[in-house]
Order: structure tokens, then C-alpha cells, then sequence
């Protein structure tokens, strides 16, 4: 994309239907075919990664050293929560229902996150990537991502509102306590007495599985150390994951009307990177067409890039794709930038830019 030409300021006024097109072509090469194979194998690795995490936690015993396990633990419960993410789109197996199981014994039992609550906030984003008022990913919480948002901070939010950019990933560090805390909310809340009678003991199950043994085997203060490094890395790993694919791309007004196609691009951005990119980020790495295809198995969408590159130049429409790092400064930079809003009435916009 030219250097010049940011999603942000691209001009979009027609609604076409330039989508149909396009998923005709992948479905003819054969990229929304399962990929039981790659699952299969997938899952083992994460199996054998639990186990050896499990191992290292008895055999080490009483030392601290364990805070490596716990680092380890939270990368392997990080990938199994992507492998959970896919099954909430129901890409693994060929039925919704057995998705929904196996999403549910990965993500609630597992992890510890509520499944239902997770489908039903991320389909709510999927439909409505970076609208104003739609998606949940970007209303007003701890960071604001809109400046309107922004401007409404007060108090301690208001000095923290204005470093976002900043702080955003040392706040990551409690994302891990946040998503545990918001299943639980929402269930309770929320939640259907059937979603209630079914995930809240499966996340105690979960917790039970993993505190009991911490906490019966480490002396107290260790075992402290060791959630409190678990939840760290989890929620750094899964928020570095996530951030880079729309924060700081196209924000959606309200009423704007958007051709499907132009809606999933034009606020989503890829990360370069490879096949080692797709292990790291879950696949998420291929933002882009994963919001074309949803449903679309990970082995198939580095094939599909190429494909939906080549439609989107055709159409003149920009397809945004950066390095790992590269995305992280967008994100800051946009989080500060969001942040000055707000800034108190009597500083001037040099000493807020300067975090004073």
C-alpha cells in the first residue's frame, strides 16, 4: 500500500458486491475444505505441551524455578485458547455441535474462559469490525479506543487514558485476570440458566484442577509467584496476539454503509511472518482472511492471501500488512494519539504529547 495512502483516509462511497466473486474462487480451489490432518497433529503437540509443563511442575517440586513452568503454562494455555478460537467458528470438525463441545472443553475447562460468553462477543466484532457502537472489541473499557471514549475519562483513568499508548502492554498483564473475571460476570449476569448450570462449574473445575495443586504442593508465597507469572504471560501473550489486527486501522461510523468485502479489509490488518507467524499468533496472523473466511481452516489461508490480494488490487482497495513489530508501533501510536483526548482543558497539546 502506498506510503502515502492510509486505510484510515481512504475514501469508500459505493456499496458493491465484489465479496460473491471472490468466495466463489476459494471455494473452487478447494481452501474451505477441512483440515483434519493439521488439527490432529495440532492438538497432540498441545497435549504432549501439557504434559510436559505438568512434569516439570512435579519433578522440580519445591523451587523456584517454577516460575518457568508457569511462564510455559501460560504460552501453552495461550495456544490452546487459539486452538479454542477456532472451534468457536467451527473450523476443526465438520458439525457445529461437536465444534461447540470441543470449543467448550478447550476454552472453559481448559482455560477457564466461558465459551458461550467468548462466541457471542466475538460474533458481535466479526459482524461489525471497528463500527462505532457494534463491536465490543473496541468500546470504552481501562484503554479507550475512540477518542469520544477517550475524552469522557476521569480521575486516575484521565492520567492513565492520556499514556495508554504506553501502558497498554504492561496493563496486559492483567488481560489474563480481566477474561476470567468477564466469563465469570457474564454468566452470572447474562448467562441462560442451562450456560450458567454447565460453564460456571466447568470453570471451576478448571480452576480447581490448577490452583489446588499449586497451592498444595508450593509454599504460599511461591505459589502466589506462580499464578501471578501464568496470568502475566497469558494475558500479554493473548493481548499481543489479538491488538495488532485492527487497532489502529479504519474506524466505521455508526450509520456508514460498507460492501462486505471493503468492511473485513479495510479494517484489518495482516502480519508478515510466514508459517512461523501462523504457530506464534494462532493464525491470526492472517487477519484479513479470516474475517473473509471465518470458517476457513488455518492451513488454507496463506493460500487464500494471495488470493484475496490479488482481488483487492484489481478493485483498488487497500490491503494493509506489516511486520510483528511494526504493527505494535501503529497500536501505540494510535492508542497515544486517542489518549490526548483526554488531556485536562487548561494543558496545551505539547505538554499532553509530551506526558507531562
Amino acid at each position: 500500500m502506498p506510503a502515502s495512502q492510509s486505510p484510515a483516509s481512504f475514501p469508500v462511497n459505493r456499496v458493491t458486491s465484489t465479496y460473491a466473486s471472490l468466495a466463489a474462487t476459494v471455494r473452487e480451489t478447494g481452501l474451505m475444505r477441512r483440515s483434519y490432518t493439521f488439527y490432529s497433529l495440532y492438538g497432540l503437540a498441545l497435549l504432549l505441551a501439557l504434559g510436559g509443563v505438568i512434569t516439570g511442575f512435579v519433578l522440580l517440586g519445591d523451587s523456584w524455578l517454577q516460575l518457568l513452568m508457569a511462564a510455559a503454562l501460560g504460552i501453552v494455555l495461550t495456544q490452546i485458547a487459539f486452538l479454542g478460537h477456532e472451534a468457536s467458528h467451527r473450523t476443526v470438525l465438520a458439525s457445529g455441535p461437536a465444534n461447540d463441545r470441543l470449543g467448550m472443553l478447550l476454552s472453559t475447562v481448559l482455560v477457564g474462559i466461558s465459551h458461550q460468553w467468548w462466541m457471542t462477543k466475538h460474533t458481535r466484532h466479526h459482524g461489525n469490525p471497528n463500527r462505532r457502537g457494534k463491536d465490543p472489541d473496541i468500546e470504552r473499557d481501562t484503554i479507550s479506543f475512540l477518542e469520544d471514549d477517550a475524552a469522557q475519562a476521569r480521575g486516575p483513568l484521565r492520567w492513565l487514558t492520556r499514556r495508554q499508548g504506553w501502558l497498554f502492554f504492561p496493563l496486559l498483564t492483567l488481560e489474563g485476570l480481566n477474561l476470567h473475571y468477564r466469563s465469570v460476570a457474564s454468566l452470572v449476569t447474562g448467562g441462560t440458566a442451562r450456560q450458567r448450570w454447565t460453564e460456571l462449574p466447568a470453570i471451576a473445575l478448571h480452576f480447581g484442577l490448577y490452583l489446588v495443586p499449586v497451592f498444595w504442593t508450593l509454599p504460599l508465597g511461591m505459589a502466589f509467584a506462580f499464578v501471578g507469572v501464568q496470568m502475566a504471560v497469558f494475558g500479554v501473550y493473548m493481548g499481543a496476539s489479538f491488538a495488532p489486527n485492527h487497532k489502529g486501522m479504519r474506524i466505521v461510523g455508526a450509520d456508514e454503509r460498507l460492501d462486505f468485502l471493503s468492511k473485513q479489509v479495510l479494517t484489518s490488518r495482516n502480519i508478515r511472518g510466514g508459517w512461523a507467524m501462523s504457530i506464534l499468533m494462532g493464525g491470526l496472523n492472517y487477519q484479513i482472511e479470516h474475517h473473509l473466511f471465518p470458517s476457513m481452516a488455518r492451513p488454507h489461508l496463506a493460500r487464500t492471501r494471495e488470493i484475496v490480494r490479488e482481488h483487492c488490487a484489481a478493485l483498488d482497495v487497500p490491503y494493509t500488512e506489516t511486520s510483528l513489530l511494526q504493527s505494535y508501533g501503529i497500536v501505540i501510536a494510535y492508542l497515544n494519539r486517542v489518549g490526548l483526548a483526554a488531556r485536562d482543558p487548561f494543558d496545551c497539546p505539547e505538554r499532553v504529547a509530551m506526558g507531562r
